[in-house]
């Protein structure tokens, strides 16, 4: 695998860009020098970006590349961590433990010295501004507003050379970004303008403009990525300029994963030479129209991928009603319903039983009250009655949902976490593998998800004795994650110890029989 491109970068390419912009070129000038060093970068790589007629800015490979391999990776131009009044982590490497607030500003949190001091550069701007700030306005400091703030001090930092100047690191690419500002709604507008007048007060920027601001704020909408760690839980969020020029498919050929804040992606699958490099921005496992409705709510366009295309075809409203739909009445039937003609039921294509339209929304009523109640005790610290009352859930969503509905997911991984909060690790374990092969039936074989779930079962197993199945689970979560995740990361390491561990235990009890 090649390393990040960003890490070869020659001085001479960051040293000529800041040259060009000390000569004051015309901004159109500036940004057209700057796309052409990012060419040039990227052509080094085996990448190009072209533009798509319906699509924009694309990335395109010009070699060919492997399940596995980098295809590209970045640093965040900015990013900050999901803090919230309950839980805060480091603003650099957004870690949880032996955290310190920043005495001046109140705001920011550090693990240690480490951190503060790779991050002082921009804090120092950012702490000055917020330190200036009275208590009440600071609690109006979201992540969102940090982040924009960050946005602008980095300008600065680089336009005044404090910080260096890349071909992959320049304010120009934000600027290049799109926004779909025309497709944005008054209410939507109005809160981007009442946002941008936050961080203009916080700046006390008077040359910035309100607009640009706005602007600017629909851009991380539409742009930004969620930072997950290896098991893909949300830590915070950054703006990857490079990385999104990547345009989604609901049929990906490439995987987007974080190693710290670093955004890697990884082909999951042979991208021929002169083909465009995919990744999803949402869920994969939802039928067609749930995934084009969100990218259309959430990204503003309408997805045209080879799945997408198929909207209405039979084998797409079989696909959908199976993964969002209902179940036929006969336990023995594994057939789908779909709604009759004249809407008062639902029939089932495999038997052409049918179902009431009143019974289904009966039981659809219950899960609601029987959803509220479980999220009550589960806050509360109820834990034992919240088991009870999802188990109840999922007992009556087996009653409607088809066996390989992902609406049954949700449930299971409430139950599945709170089982291991209360070290229940037996039906934890239970639970779990159920899950599998609903993952194994709405994921692609590729998929991360489909990995961490055998991870999750093969450390159930283990814990529980069971170490030939342990090593089964923990060998498919491997085969998976060595190419969603590579190899070299800490948590694949500490993985493919454990798969050691476990032969070897597994080794030893069977000498011991011996």
């Amino acid at each position: 695998m090649s390393p990040p491109f960003n890490s070869r970068l020659t001085n001479s390419s960051s040293s000529s860009l800041v040259e060009r912009q000390k000569q004051k070129l015309p901004e159109l000038t500036i940004t057209c020098l700057f796309m052409e060093e990012l060419q040039t970068s990227l052509r080094a790589h085996g990448l190009t970006v072209s533009s798509l007629p319906d699509k924009g800015r694309s990335l395109f490979a010009t070699k060919d590349f492997y399940p596995g391999e980098i295809i590209i990776s970045q640093e965040p131009f900015v990013c900050v961590p999901n803090n919230s009044l309950t839980e805060s982590r480091c603003d650099g490497c957004f870690s949880k433990s032996n955290l310190k607030k920043c005495s001046a500003c109140q705001v920011v949190w550090y693990c240690g010295s480490t951190c503060q001091k790779l991050e002082w550069k921009l804090h120092r701007l950012e702490c000055q501004a917020l330190a200036k700030l009275n208590k009440e306005r600071r609690k109006s400091v979201t992540p969102t507003i940090r982040m924009m703030v960050k946005l602008y001090l980095r300008r600065k930092l680089q336009n005044e050379n404090v910080i260096p100047v890349t071909a992959i690191d320049n304010y120009n690419l934000v600027e290049a970004l799109v926004s779909h500002m025309s497709d944005i709604d008054e209410k939507q507008l109005v809160l981007y303008a009442q946002m941008a007048n936050l961080v203009k007060l916080i700046l006390e920027r008077p040359d910035i403009d309100i607009k640009e601001i706005a602007e600017n704020f629909s851009k991380f909408a539409c742009n930004a990525h969620s930072i997950c760690d290896s098991e893909l839980r949300p830590l915070g969020t950054g703006l990857y300029p490079v990385v999104s020029i990547i345009n989604h498919s609901c049929l990906p050929n490439a995987v987007l994963v974080f190693e710290g804040r670093l955004a890697v992606v990884r082909a999951v699958q042979h991208i021929p030479k002169n083909s465009e490099v995919s990744i999803s921005y949402v869920e994969t496992a939802a039928s067609t129209i749930t995934r084009q409705n969100t990218l259309k709510e959430q990204y503003l366009f309408t997805c045209s991928c080879t799945r997408c295309i198929k909207v209405g075809q039979y084998d797409d409203i079989q696909e959908s009603a199976i993964l969002e739909g209902y179940r036929c009445r006969d336990n023995r039937c594994s057939g789908f319903l779909l709604r009759e003609s004249d809407d008062k039921g639902f029939v089932c294509q495999q038997c052409g039983l049918i179902r009431n339209k009143e019974e289904i929304r009966k039981i659809a009523s219950d899960i609601k009250a029987l959803s509220d109640k479980a999220l009550k005790s589960t806050s509360s610290g109820n834990l034992q009655e919240a088991i009870i009352l999802y188990k109840s859930i999922e007992k009556l969503q087996k009653e409607v949902c088809h066996p390989f509905s992902i609406s049954l997911m949700p449930i299971r991984e409430k139950l599945l976490e709170i089982l291991m909060q209360l070290e229940e690790w037996k039906e934890a374990l239970a639970v779990c593998r159920l899950t599998i092969p609903v993952y194994e039936r709405v994921y692609p074989g590729f998929h991360p998800l489909l990995g961490l779930q055998y991870y999750s079962c093969g450390k159930l197993e283990w814990l529980l004795g069971e170490t030939d199945d342990a090593i089964k689970s923990f060998t498919k979560a491997i085969d998976v994650l060595r190419i969603t995740h590579g190899t070299n990361t800490l948590f694949m390491k500490e993985l493919l110890m454990k798969l050691e561990e476990a032969r070897s235990e597994a080794s030893f009890k069977l000498s011991f029989r011996e």
